[in-house]
């Protein structure tokens, strides 16, 4: 997990080294640059050093020193690739980034076909950039234009003040500076398949143990968030089977329901278990600089970011790498809203535009507070696998009429779990650690209904929803010298089409 800038136009060494400072929290372990043949583009890297800690800085160069990449993420299917790669390629390291150079040299701009995991990357190549972001966009990336050359960083505040028209760069997107765009993965329509509940647990249970297994590689060690919810101990029991010892990580407000389940699910699963118990204090204190790295206002938003912060400030004090369970809801319907839909197939259209929308919300929750603590957060739920084999799952299995929510995801995996924690009632996440209200409470407390109306009225053109709201937009805009493209790209979580339930 790192952070990337790079500028092509022109090789502005300022700019990107400027960019580079603005993300050492992504990469605090080593930085590096690499400048095009012909003075046209410049490549910069922040490193959190997660393969091949001692041999794996980057940028990484080809043996004819034209070309180089950077990369932030990691290529789950490198150990598959690489060996076949040996065969024409001399490998300098054993960093799975390393894979990217010479599949580009071999496929071109096919290469990201070749790849699985999450990624953000940039290839140099001679006088040529060449740029993608993976299928779903777990690991961000952005865009922009300075003096008429293009500028690239891994969050917005790095743009912010050194680029115009600033926007997200597409996931599942590609961009060659002299053949353009091209997509390459759409979240797949597979047809809803006929099979006995066995079947389906079977199909399930395999396709989830396998990207668990998959999502273990590290040379440093691996961890996982635990909130006592149904996904994060699904992954926690999964990875257990698979690691010697595993250290599991749970914040909550006392009391909170988040904290004893997860002590259930820790003793269930005999994992060394750490947890945090917030204070009202905690929250205040660090809740400016959550909304400056988290890049959102969004009210929903900034409540889940603020577990997801301390949690992953916790585990960075044990672990580099955590597993977290994002995207479970959005696959197997696990939101209350779910529910309300009916119609068998607009709920399916609506889970599959929900896992296409992950990219600017729930997934820059997850990169941006893991990123914020220099660890690195893998969703086993996104693999592309798991995601297809969903959408072939009837959603009459996900949500049956009087049955619980994900039901068919609890059934795959009741024998691994206590039974009061696979059946257990949904909660998002700042509801079960108890933070929800107390973010309220603490908004309405800095901004009345009365100021609201008077800060709404500074920014006609963005909607704000409520007081709550206009706070957290309030923190944003006075974090940075040059808020404008940060909070024009800023998504919202309740966004959805008409005629599904808000």
């Amino acid at each position: 997990m790192c952070g990337i800038a790079a500028t092509w136009g022109s090789a502005d060494e300022a700019t990107v080294r400027a960019m580079m400072d603005e993300l050492v929290h992504r990469g605090p372990d080593a930085s590096g640059s690499f400048q095009s043949v012909g003075g046209t583009g410049m490549l910069g890297h922040r490193r959190l050093s997660i393969m091949d800690p001692r041999g794996g800085d980057q940028p990484i160069r080809s043996g004819d020193g034209r070309r180089a990449v950077i990369a932030n993420g990691e290529i789950y299917n490198f150990p598959d690739v690489r060996p076949d790669l040996e065969e024409r390629h001399r490998f300098r390291s054993s960093s799975d980034s390393e894979a990217i150079l010479y599949l580009y040299e071999e496929y071109g701009e096919e290469a990201v076909k070749h790849l699985d995991g999450m990624w953000a990357f940039a290839v140099m190549d001679g006088e040529d950039l060449f740029a993608a972001r993976d299928p779903l966009g777990i690991k961000p990336l952005y865009m922009g234009r300075r003096n008429g050359s293009l500028v690239l960083a891994s969050e917005l505040k790095a743009l912010a003040g050194r680029a115009e028209d600033v926007r997200e760069f597409p996931p599942g997107t590609s961009w060659h500076s002299a053949h353009g765009w091209a997509r390459f993965y759409e979240v797949p329509e597979p047809p809803v398949e006929e099979d006995s509940i066995d079947g389906w647990c079977a199909r399930l249970r395999g396709a989830l143990d396998d990207c668990v297994a998959k999502q273990r590689m590290s040379d440093v060690p691996v961890g996982a968030f635990l909130s006592g919810g149904l996904d994060s101990s699904i992954l926690a029991a999964l990875l257990r089977r698979h690691a010697g010892e595993l250290h599991t990580f749970s914040v909550g407000l006392e009391g909170s329901g988040d904290l004893a389940a997860a002590r259930l699910v820790a003793e269930h699963l005999e994992t060394i278990h750490h947890e945090r118990v917030l204070t009202r204090e905690d929250i205040a204190s660090d809740l400016p600089e959550i909304v400056w790295h988290l890049e959102s206002f969004d009210q929903d938003l900034v409540r889940s970011a603020v577990p997801a912060w301390f949690t992953a400030k916790l585990a960075r004090e044990h672990v580099t790498v955590a597993l977290t369970g994002e995207g479970a809801d959005e696959l197997f319907a696990g939101y209350d809203y779910h529910a309300g839909i009916e119609d068998h197939d607009v709920l399916r259209d609506e889970l599959r535009r929900s896992v296409e929308a992950l990219h600017d919300v729930n997934l820059q929750r997850v990169d941006r507070m893991t990123m914020a603590h220099s660890l690195e957060g893998r969703p086993p739920f996104l693999d592309d696998g798991v995601i297809d084999l969903a959408g072939r799952i009837p959603t009459e299995l996900k949500l049956p009429g009087q049955g619980k929510e994900k039901w068919i995801l609890r059934a795959a995996f009741q024998d691994l779990l206590p039974e009061e924690i696979v059946w257990r009632k949904k909660e998002q996440f700042d509801e079960g650690s108890g933070v929800a209200e107390v973010a309220a409470e603490m908004a309405d407390a800095r901004m009345s209904e009365i100021q609201a109306e008077a800060y709404r009225a500074r920014w006609p053109q963005v909607r704000l929803r409520s007081a709550e709201e206009c706070f957290y937009h309030s923190l944003l805009a006075s974090s940075l010298d040059h808020p404008e493209p940060v909070l024009a790209n800023v998504a919202r979580w309740t966004d959805r089409p008409a005629g599904v339930p808000a």
